[in-house]
Order: structure tokens, then C-alpha cells, then sequence
């Protein structure tokens, strides 16, 4: 009896810590100080009212400039477990100063699947982005929407409207559920509320920022509509040229349904892109999944996977530290933006106060954050 009281007195135990884990890191609040540029904040469910106060009633960083022009949407955490598409779109949201047109930032497009890690995957419930200040704390996240918030999966998940069969688990994954519908799960509502703002905000492009494993053939890439072939031919030219890294396109596959690249294009006026960016962190390969190699992007087993073969990117012992991805997507969009500007002065959106990809290298992430403790009143926003 006292060894099955203690054996049941330690599974308590176990039971509380694990759920005060699960609590905090469902909770924890991340502060955005809203920049200088930011005129307004609404929320996905000012576009589509069923998602209002909800877990995904997402803010929407809207920035004005000076001059009329163009309309550009960022997306950063379609998938949270890929961290630099969200710091990209923080920097934008805390950083970016506009002379003409408008940015609509969207840092958490899927908060739901920034409160959960992946079942089996050992992620580390949160990580630290050295600052000044002392650092500031992200949730991690997963690729799909919380099962909390989304349940149960179907046997068979049949994408909306075009009836394409994909995996079950997808129902939950933010990019394989557009264009979405209003009467659908919390996924495709979510997608639809993004829907209903880029048509109501007119938006000119939509660019949603990802990060992919390095045995993903999909990588180091700015993947296009049709529509936004030629727009992602020249900034790949003049990002590989002049940044200080390679990115090549690819076209969005008509085939495969649910994607953001895809569905956005077709469902809307908006030229459709999406960044990839490598990310070890989500190679099957790795060794252990924690902090440091979220942030370092250093691990020997991929390195050895590399030296075989196995990889679609290149990694030697530097890894791919979460500075470089950042700034890779930074300099993309910021090159994106300007080649469009060029071509279409009319609709232009012209961007300052963004830092490139040399400077996030030389810099760290961490200099481009904003204190919270120095947030002017009404400007601190928790994601």
C-alpha cells in the first residue's frame, strides 16, 4: 500500500508540473510594441465576426504611408514551429516606417497552433531571443491548430471547395486549409477571415513566411502563383546577386490544393508568394530538439545527412542560425517590394526602417525588438 501511495503521490506530482507546463505555455503572453509606422491594429475578426474574441482573433498591423499606393499582407505564424516567419513579421510590425502605400502585418495567423508543440516531438515549449534588455520569450508552437481548439480529425479530410483528398491531420494545418468557409472548423474559418481581408483590404500581394527542413526539396525559395512569377523571377535575381544569399522560385503546383500560394491568387485579385527558409530544427535526422538547435540551427546528424546526399540545402558545422533565416526573409520582401514599386509607381509601397539581411547577421534578431518596458501608451500588443 505505501508503495502504491507513493507511486500514485508521484504521478500526481508529475500530472501537476506537466499541466502548469501546458498552462503557460498556452498562455504566455508575447509583447509587440506597435511601431512607428502602425496607424492601426484590428483583428481577423473584424473581417469574419465568428472569430472575434476567440483564440485566432489575430491582430492585423495595419501601416499607412504618406503617399497613396499599393496594398502588401505579411503572414508570419501559419505555422508557428517555424519561428522566423513570425520574428520577420514582428520586425515589420515594430520596425517599418512607410512613404507610400500600405502593409498589413499578421505576426500569429494561426495563435491556436502557437499553444501547442507537436505531439511526440520533444519541442521545448518556448524559446529566448537575446536582447539588450535581457531577451524576450516566443511561444514555440506546431504546424497544425490546437486539438483543444479543433476536434476531432476526420478519417478522410476533404479540402473545401475542390474535394481534393489530403492527409486527415491537415484540417488543422492553416496552409492546406484555403480559401477556407465561414460554416467550416476553426482552421478554415481562420482562413477565411484572411480571405475576407485581403479582398476587403484589396490587397495587392500576400506573402506568407515558412521555413522548411532541409530534406524538403521546397527550400531557399519564394514559391508563386502564376500571377506572381515574374515579380518572384526578379527578386530572386537581385536578392542573389546583391543580399548575400541564394533564393530561387518555384511555381505554385495547380494540382495541389490548400495552399496559400495557390488558394490566395485564385481566390482573389492578389499576387500570392510564399518564403521558405531552412530550418533544421525540422529535419527527421536531427539529434536533440531543443532550444539551442531552434536558434543555432546546428546539429550533427544533419550535417552527417548532408555529407550522404539526403539534403535539398547545404549545412556545414555554422548551422542555420535564427539571424540568418530572419534576415533572409526580411531582404526578400523588402527586394519583393521594391521591384514592384518599380514597375507599378502608381501602387508602390515603399518601405524604411527594416533592417536587411547583412545587418540581421551582424546585429542578432534581438537588436530589431522593441522593449516593452518603453512602449508609449496604447502601443504594447500581446500576441
Amino acid at each position: 500500500m505505501i508503495r502504491k501511495a507513493a507511486i500514485a503521490g508521484l504521478g500526481a506530482v508529475l500530472a501537476v508540473l506537466a499541466g502548469a507546463s501546458f498552462h503557460r505555455g498556452r498562455h504566455l503572453a508575447e509583447p509587440l510594441v506597435a511601431g512607428p509606422g502602425v496607424a492601426r491594429v484590428a483583428t481577423l475578426g473584424d473581417y469574419f465576426a465568428p472569430l472575434k474574441g476567440g483564440v485566432n482573433d489575430a491582430h492585423v498591423y495595419i501601416l499607412e504611408g504618406q503617399a497613396p499606393g499599393g496594398t502588401v499582407l505579411l503572414l508570419g505564424g501559419t505555422h508557428p514551429e517555424e519561428p522566423a516567419g513570425r520574428l520577420a513579421a514582428w520586425i515589420f510590425a515594430e520596425r517599418a516606417e512607410l512613404g507610400q502605400g500600405r502593409l498589413l502585418v499578421v505576426p500569429t495567423a494561426n495563435r491556436s497552433a502557437s499553444t501547442v508543440t507537436r505531439l511526440g516531438g520533444a519541442y521545448p515549449p518556448d524559446f529566448t531571443v537575446p536582447t539588450a534588455w535581457g531577451g524576450q520569450k516566443f511561444r514555440m508552437g506546431d504546424r497544425w491548430s490546437n486539438p483543444l481548439d479543433q476536434w476531432p480529425d476526420p478519417e478522410v479530410y476533404l479540402h473545401y471547395p475542390s474535394r481534393q483528398q489530403l492527409a486527415y491531420v491537415d484540417i488543422r494545418n492553416l496552409n492546406r486549409a484555403f480559401p477556407g468557409r465561414p460554416g467550416g472548423t476553426l482552421t478554415e474559418r481562420t482562413c477565411y477571415a484572411i480571405m475576407e481581408l485581403v479582398r476587403r483590404e484589396k490587397v495587392d500581394i500576400a506573402i506568407d513566411f515558412h521555413e522548411a527542413e532541409l530534406q524538403y526539396p521546397v527550400i531557399s525559395a519564394i514559391v508563386a502563383h502564376e500571377r506572381g512569377a515574374d515579380l518572384a523571377a526578379a527578386a530572386s535575381m537581385f536578392t542573389s546577386s546583391f543580399e548575400g544569399f541564394s533564393i530561387g522560385v518555384e511555381n505554385s503546383p495547380k494540382a495541389l490544393r490548400g495552399l496559400s500560394h495557390r488558394e490566395i491568387g485564385d481566390a482573389s485579385g492578389a499576387i500570392s508568394l510564399l518564403l521558405e527558409a531552412p530550418e533544421p530544427f525540422l529535419d527527421a535526422t536531427r539529434g536533440r530538439t531543443d532550444r539551442a538547435l531552434l536558434l543555432t540551427g546546428r546539429d550533427e546528424f544533419v550535417v552527417r545527412a548532408g555529407r550522404r546526399g539526403l539534403l535539398f540545402e547545404k549545412i556545414d558545422e555554422n548551422g542555420w542560425p535564427i539571424d540568418v533565416r530572419v534576415g533572409r526573409h526580411t531582404s526578400t520582401v523588402l527586394q519583393i517590394l521594391e521591384n514592384w514599386t518599380a514597375d507599378r509607381p502608381d501602387r508602390g509601397v515603399v518601405v524604411a526602417g527594416v533592417p536587411r539581411y547583412a545587418e540581421v547577421v551582424e546585429k542578432g534578431v534581438g537588436a530589431f525588438l522593441t522593449d516593452p518596458k518603453t512602449a508609449p501608451p496604447g502601443r504594447l500588443f500581446r500576441e
